[in-house]
C-alpha cells in the first residue's frame, strides 16, 4: 500500500494557474503509474490525467488537454499537476491516485485525501 498526500489546492480566479503536488510513501514510487482525478459538486469522480511509472506516457481527459500538464519526479517520490487557464468548471476536489500497474490502466489501488480547487469567475 502506498500513502498519498496532496497539496497545492486553493482559490484562484478564472484564467489563473495552480500546481498540485502529490507526495508518495510506503512503496517504491517508480513501480506504479499515477493519476489525478477530480469530483465536482454534484458529479461523480472523473479521470483528469495519468502518467506511466517513468513518465514516458501521459494521458488527459479532453476538457483539460492543452491546459493541464502532469509530471513526476521519481527521485522525490512526487507527482505534479500544473493547471493553467483555469475555468470555473475546473472547480472540484482533486485526488491523487496510484495505479496497481506501471501503466495507466484499471482502477487505482491507492488514493489521497483530496485537495480543494476553486476557480472563481
Amino acid at each position: 500500500q502506498v500513502q498519498l498526500v496532496e497539496s497545492g489546492g486553493g482559490l484562484v480566479q478564472a484564467g489563473g494557474s495552480l500546481r498540485l503536488s502529490c507526495a508518495a510513501s510506503g512503496r517504491t514510487f517508480n513501480n506504479n503509474a499515477m493519476g489525478w482525478f477530480r469530483r465536482a459538486p454534484g458529479k461523480e469522480r472523473e479521470f483528469v490525467a495519468g502518467i506511466s511509472n517513468f513518465g514516458g506516457t501521459t494521458d488527459y481527459t479532453n476538457s483539460v488537454k492543452g491546459r493541464f500538464t502532469i509530471s513526476r519526479d521519481n527521485a522525490k517520490n512526487t507527482m505534479y499537476l500544473q493547471m493553467n487557464s483555469l475555468k470555473p468548471e475546473d472547480t472540484a476536489v482533486y485526488y491523487c491516485a496510484a495505479y496497481r500497474l506501471p501503466v495507466v490502466a484499471g482502477i487505482p489501488g491507492s488514493w489521497g485525501q483530496g485537495t480543494q480547487v476553486t476557480v472563481s469567475s
